[in-house]
């Protein structure tokens, strides 16, 4: 963690960055300067100790820029300098194009490292003033020190021909330079593909895009009024931006081990030759491969590219919902270009038109190895509530246990969590769980040996009923730690929507669904009681009118509050329950053993308003069966609990579930709350600062209102 310092060289004497940052213009077609000031090989910091060294080493530097910069306009030739060499780069062969891919990147570090510090220290309007500022031309400047500007003439593209480079250069004086640059980062993200060797510029490409649309987080002001943030949203290139970062995150390509051939261990070299700015080394700890303990960590680690693109996804999408946001709608819209699960959707309702295509198969299975973390859950929410063709792809895999248990492991492991991730990893179960053949099929899914399911030691179980055990607890972890009201309701309708289709629960399960309702009911009963203790206190003091005042200025007493809800929790409860018999009690026999051994914990519900209705039907089965029981036992004496079981069996296949009453069949859909920008920006951006390899000064961010840690 943090820097080793090899040799202690101050940046501030270093000749080149003195110049560049100085009070004199250094012109862009200064090949002679900027091939030099351009060499240098550099690890990028990996966590925030080692951006905050970097950060202090460049301070004084960086002021002096800020300083300067807007009459010398060094910023602009920078810009001007890494444009070219972009625009060269789509007409190289891969082996001409190693020293300018080198250099693109080194320039585009450079840029991202000032655009930073002026984000975080300045203006939006100071950071464009930098961009766009020309040289205060000296008076003793002579002609033949300018380049040749052809009069007249419009502003142009970056010319592709090296011999028109100083007449382009000088033409790019006409206020576009900014989504000129926008474009280049673009097109270096769309265009060239990624190799080896190309991998740490679209990687800094990506880090640059995140970097500018951080404006948002460092000011007040609405991004409707940010040119940066109106600039990237009206971009002609929506569908295949996100089309190339999606399949950067799907292709996971792994970080090479060397970064354009100067291997990876650990120097900060800022210049081949001696000392270009200074010699600094980075500790470096190996981190595991991708099935380490430690997922998130690695995936940062050994997917950088992977991961910085999924996040600038979730920047681009939940930015600018209430408006047309065409980053979103390609989200949305994508579709597999197997075309598998197109035909499918297309029979039952029209799918909104295609934005671009992509391989399903391989989203879903690089989803599934790492959903886990907490930012791919948040894009998997997306994608299956807005999306229906991947939600339509995602029903009808065969193999949905892949998903299924890594999102439970999360629930399980829920201590390890953010709130936001156990509430979204539920939330994405609550999606799957609308669809019927899903409820089924989970049941039909046999899983062996989880070992890390604790709390009991299982060696055959379904997915379904895993999804039981797993859910149940974390409604009991809710009750005790987070009383998340919100939590409670996506826990009970993901378990209502499979209430219908319980099917071979085991003995285990069955045990855990009614001993939730017993938990809940003493919980009840002790709340019932603590309410009803101070109306008696009052009555013996005949001092009611007193308490009536008091509970008029105090407001409504939260007791009352915790039992309403409780209340409703446990109806809920009492729903899924006959909700199961009523479909699937021939299917459940260790539900119905369950309920006539806890036969007592209904008891003082049966009288209560709220529960009586329901009440009834889970007396009627257990009644008909009890009854059953008491007529073998006389004729056999003791029964054990496979003979039980085996009278339970026999009994289901004469039941008819016509002598129940009738309730609608549970059916929950999860519906967006309103404004859900206000929920989703400030979760986004504390998993950039809390995930990403870009690391930002949290002091100076006020846009987010979440705790981030970065």
């Amino acid at each position: 963690m943090g820097m080793n310092v090899s040799r202690q060289v101050d940046l501030a004497e270093n000749e080149y960055l003195k110049r560049f940052v100085g009070k004199d213009h250094v012109p862009a077609y200064n090949d002679e300067f900027w091939n030099s000031f351009l060499q240098y090989h550099i690890n990028l910091p990996t966590n925030s100790q080692e951006q905050l060294s970097l950060d202090s080493r460049l301070e004084s530097l960086c002021q002096s820029f800020i300083t300067h910069n807007l009459s010398t306009g060094n910023f602009g030739s920078l810009v001007n300098v890494f444009l070219v060499k972009v625009s060269e780069l789509l007409a190289l062969s891969d082996a001409e194009s190693t020293v300018h891919i080198w250099q693109a990147f080194n320039a585009l570090f450079i840029i991202r490292c000032l655009v930073k510090y002026m984000i975080e220290t300045g203006s939006e309007y100071q950071l464009l003033q930098h961009f766009e500022a020309l040289p205060i031309q000296p008076e003793h400047q002579h002609p033949e020190d300018e380049p040749p500007v052809e009069q007249g003439s419009e502003a142009v593209a970056i010319a592709v021909n090296a011999g028109e480079t100083r007449a382009a250069l000088a033409k790019l004086i006409d206020g576009t330079k900014f989504e000129t640059f926008l474009e280049a980062l673009v097109n270096i993200i769309v265009v060239i593909p990624v190799k080896e060797f190309t991998y740490h510029l679209h990687l800094e490409a990506v880090n640059c895009l995140i970097v500018l649309l951080s404006v948002s987080q460092f000011t007040q002001q609405g991004t409707e009024k940010s040119t940066i943030f109106r600039t990237i949203y009206k971009c002609q290139h929506a569908n295949t931006l996100m089309s190339a970062l999606l399949h950067f995150l799907s292709r996971m390509t792994q970080v090479p081990a060397t970064m354009f051939g100067f291997g990876s261990g650990g120097s900060f070299v800022f210049g081949i030759a001696e000392s270009l700015w200074s010699i600094l080394t980075f500790a470096r700890k190996q981190p595991d491969v991708l099935s380490a303990h430690d997922l998130p960590a690695a995936f940062k680690d050994h997917y950088p590219l992977a991961n910085q693109s999924l996040l600038l996804i979730l920047i681009l999408t939940n930015h600018n919902t209430t408006k047309d946001n065409p980053y979103r709608a390609s989200l949305f819209g994508c579709a597999d270009s197997q075309g598998g699960a197109d035909a499918a959707a297309a029979k039952e309702e029209p799918a909104p038109p295609v934005t671009f295509k992509i391989d399903f198969s391989s989203l879903y299975n690089t989803l599934c190895r790492i959903v886990t973390i907490d930012q791919t859950t948040l894009l998997l929410y997306l994608l299956l509530h807005r999306n229906q063709r991947f939600y339509k792809y995602v029903m009808a895999q065969q193999n949905l246990q892949q998903l299924v248990i890594p999102i439970l492991q999360t629930l399980y492991n829920a201590p390890d969590s953010t709130s936001h991730h156990i509430y979204m990893s539920l939330i994405v179960l609550l999606i799957l769980s609308e669809d019927d053949n899903f409820n089924k099929s989970v049941h039909e899914i046999i899983l062996k040996n989880i070992t890390w399911y604790t709390e009991r030691s299982i060696s055959e179980i379904s997915l379904g009923g895993l999804l039981i055990l797993v859910v149940i607890r974390t409604i009991q972890y809710n009750m005790l730690k987070m009383r998340d009201k919100y939590l409670h309701t996506n826990c009970l309708a993901a378990l209502a929507n499979m209430s219908g289709q319980f099917r071979s629960l085991h003995p285990y399960v069955a045990q855990r669904l009614v001993s939730l309702f017993e938990t809940l009911a003493k919980k009840h009963a002790r709340l019932d009681q603590q309410l009803r203790q101070p109306a008696a206190v009052v009555a013996a003091n005949g001092d009611a009118a007193a308490a009536a005042v008091a509970v008029s200025i105090t407001g409504p007493n939260p007791d009352d509050m915790d039992l309403s809800v409780l209340e409703e929790v446990l109806r809920m409860v009492l729903e899924i329950l006959n909700s199961c018999l009523s479909h699937q009690l021939v299917y459940c026999p260790n539900l119905v053993y369950t309920l006539l051994y806890k036969r007592n914990v209904f008891e003082a519900f049966r009288s209560h308003s709220a529960f009586q209705d329901i009440i009834q039907n889970i007396d009627m089965v257990v009644g008909f069966f009890s009854s059953r029981l008491v007529r073998v036992q006389d004729q056999r004496g003791e029964l054990g609990v496979n003979e039980v079981l085996e009278v339970i069996s026999k009994g289901a296949s004469q039941w008819s579930s016509d002598r129940l009453r009738k309730f609608p069949d549970l059916k929950f859909k999860y519906v967006e709350e309103d404004a859900p920008e206000e929920f989703f920006i400030p979760y986004v951006w504390t998993l950039v600062c809390k995930a990403g390899c870009v690391h930002f000064s949290s002091e100076s961010i006020r846009g987010v209102t979440t705790e981030i840690g970065c």
